[in-house]
This record gives C-alpha cells, structure tokens and sequence, in this order.
C-alpha cells in the first residue's frame, strides 16, 4: 500500500540491495494509490424542523432569547449526532420567516400574522447552522395559505400584494390557485427573493400541491379554469399535472439563474399513484427532466406494511429517480407511539430501515420528520441512531457546479501524533482513517484546520471538499504506528 513517498523510497533501497545479493526474483507488493482505498459512503443526514403551527419551532415560545435557546439546543444536538444538515420550514402558511414583500411574517414567531418579531430570524437560523458546519435547506410549501377547521371560521385577510382572483378557497384549506399564470411566476420570484438575500444551501418543497380532497372538505370546482387556460390538454387530470410542472420547472429556472449552486429538492408522498392522480405532482417527470436535484419520499411506514412496504417504495423511488438523487424520509414520529404498529415499538427498525437505505447504491441521505421527536428519544430512538450516525459523514455532490474544483492536499505528514497537511484556498478538509487499508474507513472530519491530533493507530489521509461539496482527489496516506 502506498504510505507516503519516503517510506517507499527508503523500502526500494532495501529491496534493491537485497536482489543484488541473492539469486533469483523476490515478489514485493505493489502499493495501492490512496484513490483505491474503500471510503465511507457520502450521506446528507437531515431533519426537519416544522413551524407551521410552531411544532418543532418555537412551540408557542414568543421570547426572542426562549426561541433562540431552543433552535440552538436542537442543533447542538444534530451536531453531536453528526447530523450535517437541517431543513427548515421558512414558508408554512403563505408566509415568512423573513422580511418578505410577497407574504407577512408568520404568526408562528410572534403569535400575530404579520407581526415583526423584532431580529432577522432566518439570518439568526442559518448562521447558527453554518456556524456548526450544518447545512441549512429552506422548506417552502409552494401553494398553502391556511387552513381551517370548516367554512365557519373566516381564513386570514391576504397580503396587500395578493389578488383575490389568485387564492381559491376551499373549504378546510385556502391555497394560491396552481392553474393562474401568475401564482406560478409569484412563487418562482418568492424562491428569487429568498435566495437573493439569504445564504440558504438548498430549497425544500414538501408533497402538498393540489389539495386531497379527503382532507380539504368541500373543493371549489376549477372546470373554469381548465376552460380558460387548459388548451392543449385532453383531460383536467393532465391540466393540473401540468400547471404543476410548469410551476416545479419555474422555481428551477429562477435557481439557476440566480444562484446555481442551491440544491432543489421535493419530499413526495410515499404512494406513486398518490402523487400523481391526487395531488397531480408527476414527480418522476421531474426526476427524468432534471428540474429536481433531489427526490426525498415520505417512506414513513414500515417494512412489511402491506399497502405501502417501506423496503418495495424504497426499491421504486430509486428505480425511477433518474437524474435526481434519492434520499429517504423516515417516520421518526411514530417510534415508541402505542398508536403505531408494533414495529415502531422497536428501535430495531430504524436500524433495519437505514441497513437498507445504506445497501442501496442510489441512495445518498436520509432525513428524519422530525426535529422535537429527536430531543424526545422516545424507545431510545435517539440513542439507536447515535450508533448508526457514530462517525460524521460528507455531504455528497448534488447539483451545479459553481465553484472552483477542489485542489487535492499535499504534504502529508505524521509527527508526534499530529497529522499535518497543506491545502490551497478556503475549501474545507476531510480527514479519513483506515485502520486496515483493505477495509471501509470512517470520517474522523470536517474542518477548516490543516493539522489535527490523532491517538487512534492506522492509516490517514486527507480531502478537501468545496462549497459544491465537490471533494478533491485523496492525499498521500500518513501512518500512525
């Protein structure tokens, strides 16, 4: 195996002055490039983190320094659990979680629809989350404005820059109409302005498109809409899959020409039918189109369940995925709740549940919903995946190409249990440890550093990885005795 260049210059010396002395050939290993070296699979471990109505955040905490201390709790505790990515709903309710001029502050923060809460929250969450080498990806819900229990209850006066001829008003659920023009064009310049101003890492939708009509109460008819704007359809199913594509391939559109190298991803439901003929979200269409980067189903039930079995979803997402990456959501809600099946009474199938997310050569992450069932550490939930998450992970490449590709590192050395390297630009550094060069290493880590003491004997090398999450080639291997 190659450790580094003096060893082998020292080694071949040897070797040279051995054959000079003995008759005949002696059979001498040739060393492995550090490239050929079994390294761990890259995952993007997320959580999601649910404002609407302030579950995960804040939960009804209106004091600025209570929601601080509470976002940061959670992320000291991703951190710990070597979780790289958090995803964040900044848009539940046809609103913000920042100064927007197309939707008013949520009443999440403050309480009131509208109200300022006085600091930048989506500034204060991200730089928290880059702070601890945390992703931070924006979950938007592309149509909702409200919701209610029945037509009773008034929905919420629209912001003064929404036309009323844009909203449809269901009768449990008030959404912007996915048929006008204009709705379309709104949400792609909302993604615009988001991104403009706020250095978030990826945009999130979730699986609410067209409302299902089992939890929306009454519908109001849209065959107007289909008559004004459905020329070039021949049915009102393909009229709403495609004002739905349209819409998906305009928020992609506003991302790559404004900042390229955010990811966009969608979380469908778990049931492909569902999706398709209910919510009229041809996801896999978008998957092949590439207008998504990443496709993250909802697999919240259990291997074995016999309508929608995690480990067969499992086997058609990835199957039909295309250019999209895919990763997994899980139910961590439902582990250790006597209303779920018995199943999640076990932390056992988390476990079995990630042995196969981690088996399939597609899958790249995996993401939990969600945040406060993480503290909970119902069953012990929490302390099972600590042992699958026991080593951190690198985020993969999962989009465009903007910045410069990664320079692999250099002068790699080992000295009184310092492992020392020299890097070119602000690129971060991974630093990886084998403990026998013919097995899978792990991520000791992430870091901006360029030395790092190390106790644990074995092999070491060294990556750089960009703000693409491009990593460079694998340094020279430094051996610990």
């Amino acid at each position: 195996m190659k450790k580094n260049l003096l060893y082998y210059t020292i080694l071949s010396s040897i070797i040279l002055i051995g054959c000079s002395k003995e008759t005949g050939d002696i059979d001498v290993p040739e060393p492995i490039p550090a490239d050929e070296l079994l390294f761990p699979k890259k995952e993007m471990r997320s959580v999601w983190i649910t404002t609407a109505w302030g579950l995960d955040w804040p939960m009804g905490k209106y004091d600025i320094t209570a929601q601080k201390n509470q976002y940061t709790q959670y992320l000291d505790k991703f951190k710990e659990l070597h979780i790289n990515t958090v995803i964040v709903q900044v848009k539940p309710m046809g609103d913000a979680f920042y100064p927007s001029p197309y939707e008013p502050w949520s009443a999440s923060i403050t309480g009131t629809r509208g109200q300022d809460p006085g600091y930048d929250v989506l500034k204060f969450m991200i730089d928290e989350a880059h702070q601890r080498g945390i992703e931070f990806h924006a979950w938007m819900n592309p149509y909702r404005i409200a919701t209610r229990a029945n037509n009773t209850t008034s929905y919420p006066a629209l912001h003064a820059s929404v036309k009323a001829e844009w909203v449809v008003n269901h009768e449990k659920i008030q959404i912007y109409n996915p048929a006008r023009p204009e709705v379309r064009q709104r949400l792609a310049d909302i993604v615009k302005d988001l991104i403009t101003k706020y250095e978030v890492d990826g945009i999130h939708f979730d699986d609410y498109f067209y409302p299902d009509p089992s939890s929306a109460g009454v519908m109001v008819s849209d065959a107007g809409d289909y008559q004004q704007y459905g020329a070039g359809y021949t049915s009102i199913e393909d009229f709403r899959r495609g004002n739905v594509d349209k819409a998906i391939k305009a928020v992609h559109d506003a991302i790559v020409a404004t900042r390229p190298g955010i990811v966009f991803a969608v979380s469908p439901a778990a049931g492909p039918d569902y999706n398709m003929n209910t919510l009229f979200a041809d996801v896999t269409g978008w998957c092949r189109e590439g207008w998504i980067d990443i496709v993250m189903p909802q697999l919240y039930q259990e291997i074995g369940n016999q309508y929608n079995d995690f480990q067969a979803r499992l086997g058609w997402w990835t199957q039909y995925s295309y250019q999209a990456v895919p990763m997994v959501g899980h139910g961590y809600y439902k582990f250790g709740d006597p209303a779920y099946p018995s199943a999640f009474q076990s932390p056992l199938e988390l476990e079995r549940q990630f042995e196969l997310t981690k088996r399939n050569t597609k899958v790249m992450g995996n993401a939990l919903y969600s945040a406060r069932f993480v503290l909970f550490n119902k069953i012990g939930i929490t302390d099972k995946l600590a042992s699958i998450y026991s080593n951190p992970a690198v985020i993969p490449f999962l989009g465009r190409e903007v910045a410069p590709a990664p320079s692999k590192p250099h002068n790699v050395s080992m000295a009184n249990g310092q492992l020392t390297w020299h890097k070119s630009g602000d690129d971060r550094s991974v630093v990886y440890h084998f403990t026998d060069l013919k097995k899978e290493g792990k991520v000791v880590t992430v870091t901006t550093a360029t030395s790092l003491p190390v106790t644990a004997p074995g092999y070491y090398c060294v990556t750089t990885i960009n703000a693409d999450n491009r990593e460079s080639a694998p340094s020279d291997i430094a051996e610990k005795k």
